[in-house]
């Protein structure tokens, strides 16, 4: 082969896609790509795989999706308002803890002081504890400060719920702000 020539990847093996196919469907949080590398023999290359298969579901009912640092796979985006009537959607949470759970995305590490401190208003321990039974933030430590208040962050259960691969996919603040029309302008 020549040095103009590139490599074209080996072939996917069909036993290959079978394991990390049932692998990916077998568990309940997104499989990492090390995750993968662990039960796929040695001499697989992951991300070939990982487009083997994503490749394989394009276009079906579901889908492989990169989410959480990891893979699943998921309803396809055109079905799932068709599944809504049949397939019990699960609550949603109150604007408060929404709207906590968003200043935790976008500051994390933060204190509930802090939280407090953005929002205006004082935060109930039912919030944080609806937040945290959900799996959605889990603690990162301590402050450094008088009282060593506890610092908030984001998880992966987080990523996945809202279909992020990482926190980087977080829509930018200055996206999210909505401008008011000048009175009198139709």
């Amino acid at each position: 082969m020549t040095e103009d020539t590139p490599e074209t990847p080996a072939p996917v093996s069909e036993a290959a896609l079978r394991l990390a196919e049932a692998f990916v469907f077998a568990s309940a949080e997104p499989v990492s790509r090390r995750a993968l590398g662990q039960v796929l023999p040695e001499t697989c290359d992951v991300d070939a795989v990982v487009a083997a298969l994503a490749a394989r579901y394009a276009g079906r009912g579901v889908e492989l999706v990169k989410v959480a640092g990891g893979v699943r796979f998921q309803t396809a985006p055109d079905l799932a308002p068709l599944l809504r009537r049949v397939i019990e959607v699960p609550r949603r949470l109150p604007r408060v803890a929404m709207e906590t759970l968003a200043i935790i995305a976008y500051h994390q590490p933060v204190t509930r002081p802090e939280i407090e401190e953005i929002r205006g208003a004082s935060l109930s321990q039912a919030t944080m504890d609806a937040l945290l039974e959900a799996s959605l933030i889990a603690p990162r430590g301590h402050k450094e400060a008088p009282g060593r208040p506890t610092l908030w962050g984001t998880t992966a259960a987080f990523l996945a719920q809202f279909g992020l691969k990482d926190l980087a996919d977080l829509p930018r603040r200055a996206d999210l702000l909505v401008e008011v029309p000048a009175p009198g302008s139709a």
